[in-house]
């Protein structure tokens, strides 16, 4: 009798080891659901006041100078200044690192700049700048080694009106922990790290990795600048591009 005439299908060893494998990827994917899951419930916990504050370490950031705070212009630059402040934290009140020269250590300062906005981050208006906000950016170009072109970011033009300030970082709250979530939090982390099943999940659940500088970013050997010609244009149009 012919096997494909059976009422049943049988199933060959081949396809027999792909729906293993199958299952299993699905089991992998509902894993990364609750585990996504899990890590939302966790950032939604309330904070809870404590009795006694306590104060870890030192925290840098940047106000407005004397001068620019008692201006006519104080309330637009402090708008501005919560758009491109930034913090930064170290246990000691001098903000330094490390550096080895010439075989041995030494320390230099830890510089701190204001926010800077890519062409992609300029383009969309991420920070949501007005336009008088933005007449206050001057576009900066720069050669990156990472990406291999030009680089292109805007930066605030007049920076001087911003000076720095170091302060107690002082800590007055702390997120309410919840046991059940932090021990099947627990669980899972430890079932992802004992079985090395992290890159599968990730291969699964957010595709085949692609280097970030090829997203937003072109080289320019590859441009194809004939591209966007019209299709009967004149041969000086061409000489132009100096192929």
């Amino acid at each position: 009798m012919n096997a494909h005439e059976w009422p049943c299908r049988i199933k060959s060893a081949r396809r027999k080891k792909r729906l293993v494998k199958t299952d299993r990827d699905k089991q992998l994917i509902q894993l990364y659901k609750r585990l996504q899951e899990l890590h939302q419930q966790q950032l939604s916990m309330p904070l809870v006041p404590l009795q006694s504050p306590y104060q870890s370490g030192w925290k840098r950031t940047f106000v407005l100078r004397d001068d620019v705070r008692d201006s006519k212009q104080a309330e637009f630059y402090t708008a501005l200044l919560a758009t491109v402040n930034t913090v930064q934290y170290n246990a000691e009140r001098v903000f330094k690192r490390k550096k080895r020269r010439r075989r041995r250590y030494g320390y230099e300062l830890i510089t701190q700049l204001l926010q800077e906005f890519n062409e992609r981050e300029w383009n969309v208006n991420w920070a949501k700048l007005t336009d008088e906000q933005k007449a206050c950016f001057t576009r900066v170009e720069s050669y990156s080694l990472q990406t291999k072109g030009i680089e292109v970011k805007y930066v605030v033009t007049e920076p001087w009106r911003f000076v720095l300030k170091i302060v107690p970082h002082m800590i007055t709250h702390t997120k309410l922990i919840d046991a059940d979530i932090e021990r099947e939090l627990s669980y899972i982390d430890n079932y992802i790290d004992g079985r090395a099943i992290y890159h599968r999940i990730e291969r699964l659940t957010r595709g085949k990795s692609y280097p970030w500088n090829k997203l937003y970013t072109q080289r320019a050997k590859y441009i194809n600048r004939i591209k966007n010609l019209p299709r009967y244009s004149n041969i000086d149009a061409y000489q132009d591009l100096k192929l």
